[in-house]
């Protein structure tokens, strides 16, 4: 065969490749509101930057049709200039099932995005495994699984789903450091409303099941959930441009949009003085990061507890912060559970970690205690104790008891605290602690009432106030809100060159 039609032949074979499915399918994809494939790529990556691999790859089974690239887009491109990895699941090829050639191809890219160091995005939309290729199909899932597992804490992997993933292909997006859901058509589960209904009676639909509403704000399994396929591809640019290309980066250095000046008197005035009235902590994140662009993670679950990221004078930073609008910011089993696995990914790539603690405590009950708060609590303070990133907390208001020291405490090897002339650092609230040792003293009072408001300012001047802690040298030093961007900015600047270890270890048995 001459070069002339190897040339017309592989030209051929490329425009097969690009149609997908076919224009039927293509077609009824786009009536459910979704892009195809290869439309997602084009839409997520810099223009022109994508390069394809094994575009030409097909599945070996001789009783199916032989599809070109045989349903998942692979290939490298570029997001804001620097390199990604990414599969895109075609649901017009075989509804976008998994065969073993198709395993091959993701296994591919992601082997060669952790030698050269650049995350892995996977767009995920799939009826599941191919079942004509039986157990080839689920060594394919096991061979990605290993993948995920393999990468993990080495480059940063993004799910989103955007349409179907059920059964064992559920396990991989849930392997990755985060997770986005498109509202209305996309869904997780394990077992199906068909199943589920034939073993447990329980009639459930898809949505209710496994939709981005139920994961985002029941399981957790969602960290985003966006309204439509542009906006998730959008949103997950804007997430990568806070991380490192792999654990051994940084993340890019971003100038602030507009000057902001050192110290915000606007700060001042938001937390309430009353300590038992609720504030959105959110509101002080916002006024004290570049441009008052905080990036929430995991916003409709455990709002107790807020996770994200924001920038300092240009750094990516992460932030937790207990939130008193919500259960009061108490910790509870979800809660603890998002912060841990909020402030390793943080460690794990070098990204600060900035706490606004406002804590009352652990939440109480029966249920709480029987569902494994000790173990879960146990997670976040794992989390916190283990990382050597550059941590800073900032005492807001309430600091009591263990969740005191779970919380970014001094004791465990956090490198500034700052406090509140309104933070209160105690065992337990002064009305709880008066109620306890002086339950006597104030029954017998001729006024109990004047009697227990005096032992309640008593206790606070004594015990919870900042000032205790500062003496002790847990408190670095009491600000006042409007310096809070100052400081930090001066404390990650001083601490960008701090190098701290664990004793060498395989690894350490977090409490799962």
């Amino acid at each position: 065969m001459s070069n002339a039609r190897k040339f017309e032949a592989l030209k051929l074979k490329t425009a097969e490749a690009l149609k997908g499915g076919g224009a039927a399918r293509v077609d009824k994809q786009h009536q459910a509101n979704k892009l195809t494939a290869r439309e997602r790529v084009a839409a997520f990556l810099d223009e022109g930057s994508f390069e394809e691999v094994d575009a030409l790859a097909v599945h070996q089974n001789p009783d199916l049709e032989k599809i070109p690239g045989d349903g998942v887009v692979t290939g490298f491109g570029r997001v804001d200039g620097r390199p990604v990895a990414l599969f895109a699941q075609d649901f017009t090829v075989f509804g976008g099932s998994l065969s073993e050639a198709y395993a091959k191809k993701i296994c591919k890219i992601m082997d060669l995005a952790m030698k050269v160091g650049c995350p892995v995005i996977g767009l995920n939309d799939s009826g599941g495994a191919r079942i004509q290729e039986g157990v080839l199909s689920l060594a394919g899932y096991a061979d990605i699984f290993l993948r995920n597992t393999l990468a993990s804490g080495v480059i940063p992997q993004v799910s989103l789903i955007m349409g179907p993933c059920a059964g064992g292909a559920v396990y991989s997006p849930a392997l990755t450091d985060f997770v986005t859901m498109v509202r209305g058509s996309s869904y997780m589960f394990v077992t199906g409303p068909d199943v589920i209904k034939a073993v447990t009676h329980e009639e459930v639909t898809k949505e209710d099941l496994g939709g981005a509403s139920a994961h985002g704000a029941k399981s957790g399994v969602a960290h985003f959930v966006m309204p439509s396929d542009l906006a998730a591809l959008a949103h997950t640019r804007e997430l990568l441009s806070f991380l490192p290309s792999n654990n051994l980066g940084e993340a890019p250095r971003v100038a602030p949009r507009h000057e902001m000046p050192l110290e915000n008197p606007d700060l001042d005035t938001i937390i309430p003085e009353d300590a038992n009235k609720p504030y959105d902590i959110r509101q002080v994140i916002k006024g004290v990061v570049d441009d008052g662009n905080f990036l929430e993670v995991a916003e409709t679950f455990a709002g107790n507890l807020v996770v994200g990221f924001a920038r300092l004078d240009g750094r990516s930073v992460g932030i937790v912060g207990n939130n008193p609008a919500n259960m009061a910011g108490v910790l509870d089993i979800a809660s603890s559970e998002k912060g841990g696995r909020f402030v390793r990914f943080c460690d794990a790539f070098n990204i600060p970690i900035i706490t606004f603690e406002d804590v009352p405590g652990f939440l109480p009950g029966v249920n709480q205690e029987h569902g494994g708060i000790i173990k879960n609590g146990a997670k976040l303070l794992y989390a916190y104790c283990e990382a050597t990133v550059p941590k800073i907390t900032i005492i807001t208001r309430k600091a009591y008891g263990g969740a005191y020291c779970v919380m970014g405490s001094k004791h465990i090897r956090t490198d500034f605290n700052f406090a509140y002339p309104t933070a209160e650092i105690a065992v337990m609230g002064a009305d709880g602690a008066v109620n306890v040792l002086n339950t006597k003293e104030i029954a017998a009072a001729p006024d109990p009432a004047a009697k227990k408001a005096e032992l309640v300012a008593d206790y606070n001047e004594k015990f919870a106030n900042p000032y205790i802690a500062a003496e002790k040298g847990y408190v670095d030093e009491v600000i006042m809100p409007r310096e809070t961007r100052k400081k930090l900015i001066r404390a990650l600047a001083l601490l960008e060159t701090k190098r701290d270890h664990l004793p060498p270890k395989k690894h350490g048995c977090i409490p799962l």
